[in-house]
């Protein structure tokens, strides 16, 4: 009788990538709790962060979807020139390290953007971005696109033969077949949307403009890095990860599934197009929202590109390293955990999502403090916790493709006798280089952007490129951070596509 795919390869490495995983989430989580000041309580400065955190993170969620429902109802009812091309160009800016996209936010909204020009042009008074306003918008930036893509993606699931049957009996088609899928898409959308927000540090840190702006994450890096009060960041990370659990099992509650079956996968006609004039100009509208920014950055960063001290290249050169070896040891994990397989490994493979960046940096920091400098493993530390916090990411691309093969040739493999490294290499590799490369280019580009692990610890001589693109902005050398944003965009997309180019091979056998 043959075995189960899962025992053709030695348990071991799942083990070892699980054990690190647990220990960077709930590890760092216990380290934090031990030294919370459970006692003290909170200040009213700490209770002002966690109602700003949540209310900023509702409106941003709020304003998201709402914004995506008629944008991606008009992708999916449009077809022009172009059109997949914008609708994979809506994903980039979840690629993007978020202190690029903040300064192209600056560039046309900040005091000297253009659309402050627009406003003294006729007449009006300019308008500040820093605060709750600004928060919002920049969290509206980096997450309508995502919103938009997965409402999308519940429009184009609707079949073919729902909208046939809807024609046929002359009933409203919204009533019929889009309400029913939007209140299956949205809960869940708004709750993801809520908790990629509720754990945003380097927004807040650019665009909260104050303490009346301040988020749970922004002050748990003020408690270590400026009073150096563990206790209180150690409590301010607990309520942290109990707000993100929270959103996370609401999340999980709240995703639904349409109940009126599946179709033929035939090619969806659509008799509901009505005039295209609103529809356009809604896709014209969130294109222009989300590349305006984005084409500001190349404008401005382009004249001083190349005239940027040897620092902020140095810092890159650490950046690209950190983000390699982040993204190796994550595809590493992830494929050790794929290969496992069973519900236990789901579970840990999503722990990380519950975990922001911040709260494992703050576990990580009150380990190693006893022992050594924390500017000493500040790289290290950062390349382990951005590993684990890109794993869900990764192991989402990974793990359905090793199922698959497993399903597929594990039987075979078993009856030849084919196991551990040589089933590996020869079968899985060789089959699942697409979705490896997607991962690697996913884990890559989230490392390069990473500004809250590296916040906590790294001196002068340890900073990546985007924690030197926030100290020049923070002493108002615009001009040398735009051109370091160019510099970061430009590594961050090429290393994402070489990554997700060298997977679009296919298996020579």
């Amino acid at each position: 009788m043959a075995h189960s795919p899962i025992q053709i390869i030695s348990r071991w490495p799942s083990a070892a990538a699980a054990a690190l995983v647990l220990m960077l989430s709930l590890g760092t989580l216990g380290a934090v709790a031990w030294r919370a000041e459970w006692g003290s309580g909170l200040a009213s400065s700490d209770w002002a962060a966690i109602r700003f955190t949540i209310l900023q993170a509702f409106l941003s969620a709020v304003i998201s979807v709402i914004v995506a429902i008629p944008v991606a109802r008009a992708l999916a009812r449009r077809r022009f020139v172009g059109r997949q091309v914008l609708i994979t160009l809506l994903g980039a800016p979840f690629l993007l390290p978020v202190i690029v996209a903040v300064l192209g936010l600056l560039a046309v909204f900040g005091r000297g953007g253009i659309f402050n020009d627009g406003l003294a042009i006729l007449g009006f008074e300019p308008i500040s971005i820093f605060g709750i306003h600004g928060v919002i918008l920049a969290h509206v930036f980096f997450n309508l696109p995502l919103a938009i893509r997965f409402i999308l993606q519940g429009w184009l699931s609707i079949p073919a033969e729902r909208f046939r049957l809807a024609a046929t009996l002359n009933v409203p088609i919204g009533r019929l077949l889009e309400w029913p899928m939007l209140r299956a898409v949205v809960p869940s959308t708004f709750l993801v949307v809520f908790l990629i927000c509720l754990t945003s540090f380097a927004v807040a840190l650019t665009m909260g403009g104050g303490p009346r702006a301040t988020t749970v994450e922004l002050a748990i890096y003020q408690a270590l890095r400026f009073d150096f009060d563990l206790g209180r960041a150690a409590l301010l990370a607990c309520i942290q990860f109990a707000l993100c659990i929270g959103a996370a099992l609401l999340a999980w509650r709240a995703t639904g599934n349409d109940p009126m079956g599946s179709g033929l996968d035939r090619i969806v006609q659509r008799w509901d197009l009505g005039r295209s004039t609103v529809d356009y100009g809604m896709i014209g509208i969130a294109a222009l929202f989300l590349l305006v920014p984005l084409g500001m950055v190349v404008i401005n960063g382009l004249p001083g590109m190349f005239d940027l001290p040897e620092t902020i290249w140095m810092a890159a050169l650490r950046s690209v390293l950190v983000a390699l070896g982040s993204a190796s040891l994550c595809i590493i994990m992830s494929l050790a955990l794929a290969l496992r397989g069973g519900a236990l490994v789901a579970v840990i493979g999503v722990l990380p999502l519950a975990a922001s960046g911040l709260v494992v940096g703050t576990g990580a920091f009150l380990l190693v403090f006893p022992f050594v400098r924390p500017s000493d493993v500040a790289l290290i530390i950062t390349m382990l916790v951005n590993a684990t916090l890109a794993l869900p990411f990764a192991l989402r691309s990974i793990a359905p493709a090793v199922a698959q093969v497993s399903a597929d040739y594990g039987r075979l493999a078993t009856s030849l006798d084919m196991r551990g490294w040589t089933w590996v290499r020869l079968i899985v590799l060789s089959r699942i280089r697409r979705p490896l490369g997607f991962a690697a280019g996913i884990a890559v580009a989230l490392s390069m952007g990473d500004l809250g692990v590296i916040a906590l610890f790294a001196g002068q001589a340890e900073e990546t490129l985007p924690l030197a693109m926030y100290r020049l902005m923070g002493s108002y050398q615009m001009d040398a951070a735009a051109s370091a944003a160019l510099v970061l965009l430009t590594i961050s997309l090429l290393l994402f596509w070489i990554c997700d180019q060298g997977g679009r091979t296919d298996a020579d056998m």
